[in-house]
């Protein structure tokens, strides 16, 4: 298969899972199982873990780059997937954990909840225009697409780290608010 085809086989996937994963994540953001009357204990340990994994994201964001600029290319492939599963898990474990707890209500005043907002408002929306970049980058590594992948790369790493780091900094500014 050459690599156009591979590209558009996989552009279906790519818009398909760039539009449900939003949905599907508000829709189970919605979703309180205790709630709904189950018994579920919240998931309250979680958002120190998905934080931290957030900042391994980043790590190996900027890892990857670094060894694709030495021309590591294995080591640059092996650190975008684990990026790649970083990203995956931190979705599962934030979707369990708002499905199974009471959203937390940020408390700071004055200038420090608006700078908080600007920056939860900024990692929500590039959380979701990243996904379709990252899919559409990695499948043109994978289709050896290298020129096409540079380029698009280029436009990816910086959001996508810059989700990663709000993602910790979010946790950080809103976890003295938790309910323990």
């Amino acid at each position: 298969m050459n690599e156009q085809n591979l590209e558009q086989k996989f552009n279906k996937w790519i818009i398909l899972l760039s539009v449900a994963i939003p949905v599907v994540v508000v829709l189970l953001f919605s979703v309180n199982l205790k709630k709904m009357g189950f018994a579920v204990e919240p998931l309250n340990f979680l958002p120190p873990i998905y934080a931290t994994i957030n900042g391994i994201t980043a790590v190996l964001l900027v890892s990857a780059v670094l060894a694709i600029k030495k021309g590591n290319r294995k080591l640059h492939e092996n650190l975008m997937k684990g990026a790649i599963g970083c990203s995956i898990l931190f979705l599962g474990m934030y979707v369990s954990y708002h499905m199974t707890s009471d959203s937390t209500k940020f408390g700071g005043e004055g200038v420090v909840k608006y700078v908080y907002y600007f920056i939860l408002f900024t990692h929500i929306v590039l959380s979701v225009i990243i996904i379709p970049l990252v899919l559409i980058t990695y499948v043109r590594a994978l289709a050896q697409v290298f020129d096409k992948h540079k380029k698009i790369a280029k436009i990816t790493f910086p959001i996508w780290l810059y989700v990663a780091v709000t993602g910790v900094i979010v946790y950080l500014m809103i976890s003295p608010y938790y309910v323990r």
